[in-house]
């Protein structure tokens, strides 16, 4: 033997055992369960979508025998997709999550929009974007907070994943694009609320209208005639827009004035602007104004201006009043608004001659009546 062999102490049975249970190594698992790698659990395990449903199963079976004997009945109704099993109680306990967290989303979304309402520093675009842009942000946490509490899995949807995508690019583009309008437009603050923008209808009949929301896909317009537009928010950004009251509310009106050649035009031209001030909805500053604007065929031609500062309250109303006031003032003054003066000229043909000999045989025979007629009753007389 061996000087080291006799050194080496002689291992007992007690310290092979000790070691034997140290290097034992333990079996391995199957994946995604806490089954052991054998062959009886080779085959892979039907999973589960909604890891809630399961969990919420447990403890409502653990309260209420009835409860539990009508949940493993609609768990028992399923439906295998592969690996997937989706049973009505999946769908039981979906539907009531999607309908918690929609509740509390919309609640949440009330609640913070009030707040925003009484902060006083804040204007209505900014208002209105703050409120849109908290939307979002709670519509997406529920979202997410309702797919963490249902416990889905999402790599069992992977296969409608292509499809969703599709749909998205195509159908959705159009929604997507106008939220993003939306918002660059209430950060540009060229639109908002309370403005006042000239709008078209499918005729091409150009009108004015007020805005009153802007929303997710269109702005909404109300006209004077109560018709209210809905216009894709992308037109308003892309195409051009003509905002009355952008950076000021103040509109100049043209209101068109003929009067006759024979009239005085300076007698004339004071009692448009006496028409024009008397208006209520007329501003003193700046003053109403008439220009002579050019001598027609029937009248001399004057363009009254004035400038209104509530043009939501329509425009038609005040050039209405003005005229009336300019008719009562003319009437009272003798100042003439004209009818329209033609000259008639009429060529000389072999047709035209013989219309004039018919006329002027038949006007002679009239006059050789009338005058036999006296004759007779003088004699009679």
């Amino acid at each position: 033997m061996t000087p080291a062999e006799i050194a080496a102490p002689t291992p007992t049975p007690e310290a092979e055992a000790s070691e034997a249970a140290v290097n034992v190594q333990p079996p391995p698992m199957l994946e995604g369960t806490n089954l052991p790698l054998l062959p009886e659990n080779i085959n892979p395990l039907v999973e589960e979508p909604v890891g809630a449903a399961e969990g919420l199963r447990d403890v409502v079976s653990a309260q209420n025998e009835t409860a539990a004997g009508l949940i493993e009945t609609l768990d028992a109704a399923a439906l295998t997709l592969g690996e997937t099993r989706v049973s009505l109680w999946d769908a039981v306990v979906v539907m009531l999550v999607i309908i918690a967290i929609i509740i509390a989303a919309w609640l949440f979304s009330k609640l913070s929009h009030g707040l925003l309402a009484r902060i006083t520093r804040l204007d209505p675009s900014q208002r209105l974007l703050s409120e849109k842009l908290l939307s979002v942000g709670v519509w997406a946490i529920a979202i997410l907070v309702g797919i963490d509490l249902l416990g889905i899995d999402l790599t069992a949807f992977a296969i409608f994943s292509g499809a969703f995508g599709l749909a998205i690019g195509f159908g959705l583009q159009k929604t997507f694009g106008n939220l993003i309008a939306g918002i660059i437009l209430l950060m540009d603050k060229s639109i908002k609320p309370g403005d006042v923008i000239a709008v078209a209808d499918i005729a091409g009949n150009e009108t004015f209208g007020q805005i009153q929301k802007i929303g997710i896909r269109a702005v909404s317009i109300t006209t004077r005639d109560e018709r209210e537009y809905l216009i894709p928010n992308e037109n308003l950004m892309v195409n051009q827009v003509e905002n009355w009251s952008y950076s000021s509310k103040n509109v100049r009106m043209q209101i068109p004035v003929g009067i006759s050649y024979g009239c005085d035009i300076d007698q004339a031209e004071k009692l448009m602007l006496e028409a024009a001030k008397s208006c209520r909805r007329v501003l003193e500053a700046p003053p109403p104004t008439v220009w002579l604007q050019k001598f027609g065929d029937s009248s001399v031609d004057f363009t009254i201006h004035c400038w209104i500062r509530d043009p939501e309250d329509g425009v038609g109303n005040v050039k209405s009043e003005v005229l009336k006031n300019l008719w009562h003032l003319f009437q009272r003054d003798g100042i003439e608004i004209p009818f329209p003066q033609r000259d008639l000229n009429l060529r000389n043909n072999e047709q035209f001659e013989q219309l004039i000999a018919a006329i002027s045989q038949r006007i002679g025979r009239s006059e050789a009546d009338t005058g036999d007629g006296a004759e007779k009753g003088d004699k009679k007389a």
